[in-house]
């Protein structure tokens, strides 16, 4: 078996230790550590995180391999730090069968650089009509646990409780992109004061709210798990916190670009800027991350959504939502919460690894940097700053809004189960 020995790395920003990676574990951690002929990487003070776990993300694979497959994504994520992914469900054919989301799992498995775990459609063909085969799913090889129509909402009520009805025997949850369809017909952006100014649709926060609401209650009435997907209102935060409150089994999660952007870039009429939800105001920016920061959101999740240059690079109107994001995410983290103050890299390491795996049951992902251990592992350099260059992304799609922006932290190398994804900033 072959061995790594990771020399004078600051384990959850802490004071700089060695680890020792032996085969597939993490064998021994502590100051002067040795092993003969072990492979020895000179981390001079970088951070080291347990391999970083991503809630949400689009691989598009089946059916849009345009925009991104299982292979450029995986490659994507081990780029960001990543040693594990749930790929959404709204693929072509839709992942609501036992057959489509072991095609997925067998295709993560295949490549090799983290590890896939398929979401399953909560409802056939994400139509919201008729619940899809929740429990084929969960039996099937690939063990789904987490169910979401994301992209669409499950608006129906009396759906969304029979979906949380049956996950919970098997303690699933269903992930819930929270958007009232009929509140938001012809959006286009964030609804207020730019969205008037610019005379494009608006897209309300009680829109996603008014589902939040009902969600948490229909949670607690049936004694079932929920997770919300992309919140990204400070309305929203404030039933979360209430929902947790009052003990209801709620989970949320927010994206790196709900933690930066706001809806004035949209005054650029740039279609990087389109994505659902959309990018709201600056007082949304600051709930959003001190909720972050206290334990109100549990987790940041990507949303990573590839999109071809044509489906982007045309009219406002005519543009797809969504931008990529695993490459970027750590970053913007660093830039929004760590050196802010809002959090240290022990508390990025839970947002975006330990409770992330918890959520998702990501069994050997999220757990602690210690002897015993599975050797999931990405190595940061954080004193880096540089700027945002897509071509060097390793996403099929280049659909970034942070291009030319600078940036700090830098990825430097990943390990899943002990084996290099990354090294030196570069696949291999």
């Amino acid at each position: 078996m072959s061995k790594t020995l990771i020399r004078g790395a600051k384990v959850l920003g802490g004071a700089p230790q060695d680890v020792l990676i032996d085969g597939q574990t993490i064998a021994e951690v502590g100051t002067g550590l040795s092993a003969e002929g072990a492979e020895v990487v000179e981390a001079d003070g970088k951070v080291l995180l347990p391999g970083l776990v991503d809630l949400h993300t689009h691989l598009r694979e089946p059916g849009r391999e345009d925009s991104e497959t299982v292979l450029t994504g995986t490659r994507a994520a081990a780029s960001g730090g990543y040693t594990s992914v749930f790929a959404m469900a709204n693929t072509f054919p839709v992942a609501d069968t036992a057959g489509v989301v072991e095609q997925v799992w067998r295709l993560g498995k295949e490549h090799g650089y983290c590890d896939v775990r398929p979401i399953g459609a909560v409802t056939v063909g994400l139509e919201g009509r008729k619940l899809a085969e929740l429990g084929a799913m969960h039996e099937s090889a690939a063990d789904v646990t987490v169910f979401s129509d994301d992209g669409k909402c499950v608006h129906d009520a009396v759906i969304m409780r029979r979906a949380l009805e049956y996950v919970k025997a098997f303690d699933g949850v269903v992930a819930q992109h929270a958007q009232e369809p009929r509140l938001t017909e012809g959006a286009q952006m964030n609804e207020g004061v730019v969205s008037a100014e610019l005379g494009l649709g608006g897209w309300p926060a009680v829109a996603e709210e008014s589902i939040i609401a009902r969600d948490v209650l229909l949670a607690d009435h049936v004694g079932s798990r929920v997770h919300i997907c992309h919140l990204s209102t400070a309305g929203s935060v404030e039933i979360v916190r209430w929902a947790k409150s009052r003990g209801i089994q709620v989970t949320a999660e927010v994206t790196p670009h709900h933690l930066l952007l706001t809806d004035e870039l949209v005054r650029t009429y740039n279609p990087v800027y389109k994505v659902n939800p959309p990018l709201r105001t600056e007082r949304d920016v600051m709930a959003l991350r001190e909720a972050l920061a206290d334990g109100t959101i549990d987790i940041v999740a990507t949303d990573h959504a590839p999109h071809p240059h044509e489906d982007k690079d045309c009219e406002w109107a005519a543009a797809a939502m969504g931008m990529v994001g695993l490459e970027t995410a750590l970053s913007v983290v660093q830039e929004t919460m760590v050196d802010t103050g809002l959090l240290d890299w022990a508390g990025v390491a839970d947002r975006m690894s330990f409770k992330p795996a918890l959520i998702g049951q990501a069994q050997g992902h999220g757990r602690p940097v210690s002897a015993g251990e599975p050797a999931n592992l990405t190595l940061v350099d954080t004193a880096y700053r540089g700027p945002v260059d897509p071509a060097g992304f390793a996403s099929r799609s280049r659909n970034t809004p942070y291009e030319g922006r600078e940036l700090p932290g830098r990825v430097t190398h990943t390990w899943l189960r002990g084996k290099a994804t990354l090294v030196d900033g570069k696949l291999t």
